[in-house]
């Protein structure tokens, strides 16, 4: 469903559940200025291609890819203190 691929992600379940490959791919592309992609690309493409967009500057950041960001540099900030 095209819906579903459109959904930014919201929670680090989703990220680590994500294609790697899939969203370095979307990441190019959205940083190289690709076009939206269609529905035949799926939701790790697309979540990529939207962080491409915002990282080299093409679009602002919304309030779910900000987040998102600071939960994920919160997790890796956790995992990096000395138990």
């Amino acid at each position: 469903m095209i819906a579903d691929n459109r959904t930014p992600v919201t929670t680090l379940d989703e990220l680590l559940a994500l294609d790697e490959a899939e969203v370095i791919e979307g990441y190019q592309d959205g940083r190289n200025g690709e076009p939206e992609p269609g529905g035949n690309r799926s939701k790790s493409y697309w979540h990529g291609w939207r962080n491409g967009r915002v990282d080299s500057g093409k679009e602002q950041p919304d309030a779910a890819q900000m987040a998102l960001a600071r939960d994920y540099l919160a997790w890796q900030r956790s995992k990096e203190r000395p138990q």
